[in-house]
């Protein structure tokens, strides 16, 4: 899309009772494979463009979109519109705040075979891991962003998104009982990606995983010690405290943090950071989607909380700056408050003495999914690979367990951080659709918790 035309957008908005008026143009391509064993269950390709308009009269906001981005199509949708007189001017966009951002090097593109010859060297390493592993399943994504981003405050931004994901599941099969477990490293690449990685090292592990969990016992209830693994055990923090330092959730007065900041919210050993800025991460972006830079934003420092995630219109209800957090899932999505990359930062302790500590207790190597209210901070979270601790070892695997608890409890029995630190992807779906996001810790030790089983 030409500036010319944005610049009439903008314009058109404002002369029509808009106080503010935005333009988020994006252009993308996608594709999916989807293999088990030899078999191709899926194989899809698209391209999408699209635009969104986004305008403002107080605090009240009117979001448009379409696909159709001819002129006569955009003022024909904007026509819908009826805002009124307008009398703030479009500030005219600025030198410093044109910018150009996003990849520094174009991402490398592959064709079909290639895609699927990586896949299928995954799927083969997973099925010779063990006889218990059955089959395989691999599924490739992969998208390629370029979006254009203006609003009538003088920014005129673009940024090229870049992103790539394998996920492998293993399923694992014996005396009648099947388990599964999957991995997913994805990035902010091209196919470059998997000249970086192990691909069969990838699958060897998801099939390990599946094969431990077979024969699991009946997990224990009640309160008891929970260590979290480290890497996308990091999702545990990102539900349970993550979405409640979201301004989307704070400006309604619907997060149990409101008002907190400078106050201790966390055990001295939490510091947790989300950081949309860090180079080829899945979560990562160039910019915002409202055209901010994004960047390292400490939520909670040893414990006290230091800020949240905020977006443009939600900052204005609280008063505060945004934070370069808004995003969205395409055009079709007006953006708000969303985490990019969010992890616990690394501390001094040792695993062996994080897991040598607990008399008995549970280990939670990987967990499913989850689910918050931010206005209390009531979570619960589904675990897949999960140990028992018995005597300061970890020792068999148990049925899935549930996680019960508030994030502001949680945060404050916090006693262990580990120095193991890695980070996981996965998607975060929410009020402005799907979105990449990376989550990740090292070891973590919760001294006590709610842990719903199956035990009797």
């Amino acid at each position: 899309m030409n500036q010319s035309l944005i610049e009439k957008i903008l314009d058109y908005a404002v002369s029509h009772g808009g106080d503010f008026a935005e333009v988020f143009y994006e252009d993308t391509e996608k594709s999916d494979i989807l293999l088990l064993g030899e078999k191709i269950l899926n194989c899809s390709s698209g391209r999408e463009r699209g635009v969104g308009i986004r305008i403002f009269s107080g605090l009240q906001s009117t979001y448009l979109h379409t696909s159709d981005c001819s002129e006569k199509g955009i003022f024909q949708l904007m026509s819908s519109w009826n805002g009124g007189k307008g009398t703030i001017p479009r500030e005219s966009f600025s030198v410093d705040r044109k910018t150009g951002k996003g990849q520094k090097h174009f991402g490398e593109k592959a064709g079909m075979e290639r895609k699927l010859e990586m896949m299928r060297r995954g799927i083969c390493a997973g099925k010779d891991t063990d006889s218990a592993i059955t089959q395989m399943r691999a599924k490739y994504i992969d998208m390629d962003q370029w979006v254009t981003i203006a609003n009538t405050e003088g920014i005129f931004a673009r940024d090229h998104r870049m992103k790539t994901r394998l996920h492998l599941t293993a399923y694992a099969e014996a005396d009648g009982e099947c388990q599964t477990s999957y991995v997913g490293p994805g990035a902010m690449k091209g196919f470059e990606f998997y000249d970086q990685i192990d691909v069969e090292a990838y699958a060897r592990k998801a099939a390990m995983s599946a094969k431990a969990l077979l024969h699991a016992k009946p997990c224990p209830t009640g309160r008891m010690p929970v260590v979290i693994g480290n890497g996308f055990g990091g999702l545990f923090f990102h539900e349970a405290c993550g979405h409640s330092l979201e301004a989307s959730s704070v400006a309604k007065n619907a997060s149990e943090f409101c008002g907190k900041i400078g106050e201790k919210v966390a055990s001295e050993k939490v510091t947790l950071i989300d950081d949309g800025s860090m180079e080829g991460h899945w979560g990562s972006l160039g910019i915002d989607d409202e055209g901010e830079p994004v960047r390292k934003n400490v939520l909670i420092e040893h414990g006290i909380l230091k800020g949240y995630m905020i977006d443009r219109l939600n900052g204005q209800r609280m008063q505060m700056e945004p934070t370069g957090s808004a995003r969205r899932e395409n055009y079709r999505f007006a953006p708000t408050s969303r985490m990019t990359n969010t992890y616990i930062a690394p501390g001094d302790d040792s695993v062996e003495k994080i897991i040598g500590g607990v008399e008995h207790g549970i280990y939670v190597k990987s967990i499913n999914a989850g689910s918050v209210l931010p206005s209390t901070g009531e979570f619960n979270f589904n675990t897949s690979e999960t140990f028992l601790i018995e005597h300061g070892e970890i020792t068999v695997p148990v049925h899935s367990a549930t996680l019960i608890g508030t994030g502001g409890d949680i945060l404050k029995k916090v006693d262990m951080v580990g120095t193991d630190y890695e980070i996981g992807q996965g998607f975060c779906y929410a009020a402005s659709g799907a979105l990449y996001i990376s989550a990740g810790q090292p070891t973590v030790r919760v001294s006590e918790m709610t842990v719903g089983g199956d035990a009797s």
